[in-house]
């Protein structure tokens, strides 16, 4: 149903792109900050999308089967009201911080997610660059499913989430009101999660409500101009680079451990761990 309801959000999507490049390109002679499209990395990030929503279409039968067992364990149902409604919107939300969390500091759920910071620009076709290995956010919101929302409410609100993150993609939206900043994930506070710089790494997790953030001390409020991108670029347009570049160093680190600890290691730590390297030989010292 996610998947179904994106397809029919797509022209929304391209309108909005288009309006935003003739912002950028208006606002570029104002502000040099803008960095707007660049045609290559607009491509493999349109490619990236597309290709997301072929490649991973058979796993979206997989997450209904799974969420559907799921509400099926539990013998009550919040029904159809408000309720669901709240519960399912608030808790995907929720469990959606934990989700991408996850995906920053677990190598091995990393090396799917990278793709969505692959690129060094920042627009609203970064947005739709997206993994083509499949996803695991499923096994997050099954809690969603086991508190009695129905599963076309638990997808549903699965969708309203993704399509709230949309729009957050872009630099032509400096700030917003206070109050708002405050409550919700804003352009400013993800620009920050895109970031590379090392005060900008593993920050504003939020889907839709920036709360989490502030609640579990993974905020960070955008202040130096934020570079896009990862701490070691991949340099390349290729889609099918982007999308198994971090497998294929995961691959080769695994290969090279020299243990199944390191190994494990690997796989669980975040990006960027090595193992702890053996204390130097202590030569004893002449008497």
């Amino acid at each position: 149903m996610a998947d179904a309801i994106l397809l029919f959000a797509i022209p929304g999507f391209l309108g909005l792109m288009l309006l935003e490049l003739a912002v950028t390109r208006a606002g570029q002679q104002q502000e040099a900050r803008l960095l707007g499209y660049h045609r290559a990395d607009s491509r493999t990030s349109l490619t990236m999308g597309v290709g997301s929503l072929v490649v991973n279409g058979g796993w979206r039968l997989v997450e209904v089967v799974v969420l559907g067992l799921a509400a099926a364990l539990v013998p009550w149902s919040l029904g159809h009201g408000w309720a669901a409604w709240v519960v399912g919107i608030i808790g995907i939300d929720f469990f959606y911080y934990w989700d991408h969390r996850a995906g920053h500091r677990v190598r091995m759920l990393w090396a799917s997610h990278v793709v969505h910071h692959s690129s060094q620009h920042y627009n609203l076709s970064t947005a739709l660059r997206q993994t083509w290995t499949g996803e695991y956010t499923v096994l997050f919101f099954l809690p969603v499913a086991l508190m009695g929302v129905p599963i076309e409410i638990v997808l549903a609100c699965w969708s309203v989430n993704l399509l709230y993150q949309f729009w957050i993609h872009t630099e032509a939206i400096d700030t917003m009101w206070g109050w708002f900043e405050l409550l919700f994930n804003t352009p400013s506070h993800h620009r920050v999660h895109h970031g590379s710089q090392s005060q900008y790494l593993d920050r504003n997790y939020a889907g839709v409500l920036i709360v989490w953030d502030r609640l579990f001390r993974t905020f960070e409020p955008e202040g130096e101009r934020v570079v896009y991108g990862l701490t070691k670029n991949i340099e390349t347009y290729n889609p099918l680079r982007v999308a198994t570049h971090e497998y294929v160093a995961l691959w080769r680190d695994l290969r090279t451990a020299g243990c199944w600890r390191d190994r494990a290691g690997f796989l669980l730590h975040g990006p960027g761990w090595s193992p702890t390297p053996a204390d130097p030989v202590r030569v004893p010292l002449a008497a």
